[in-house]
């Protein structure tokens, strides 16, 4: 797998937003490989997050379903294979 940066101005700008959104600001050196796994370690955190809360009983377990699919929305990102990240 090449690990090389990529020019993330090419990039699709639903992108770039949905990860500023995130907090994630990608430079010119950040591989989109490290970019993916930073989202998918932010989405996994929000998961287990989620599920505290559950287990604290924050929510009705009928909500639990409309919540994960809320965090699948916000990190619709991790859907992008990452070769199509690369501009080849």
């Amino acid at each position: 797998m090449n690990l090389a940066p990529i020019g993330w101005d090419k990039l699709d700008p639903r992108m770039l937003e949905s990860l500023a959104g995130l907090g994630i600001r990608p430079t010119a050196s950040t591989t989109p490989e490290r970019v993916r796994a930073l989202v998918n370690e932010l989405y996994r955190y929000e998961l287990r997050r989620l599920r505290d809360r559950l287990l604290h009983k924050e929510f009705p377990k009928a909500d639990y379903i409309p919540h994960v699919l809320e965090l699948r929305r916000r990190y619709w990102v991790l859907s992008v294979p990452v070769p199509w990240l690369r501009d080849e």
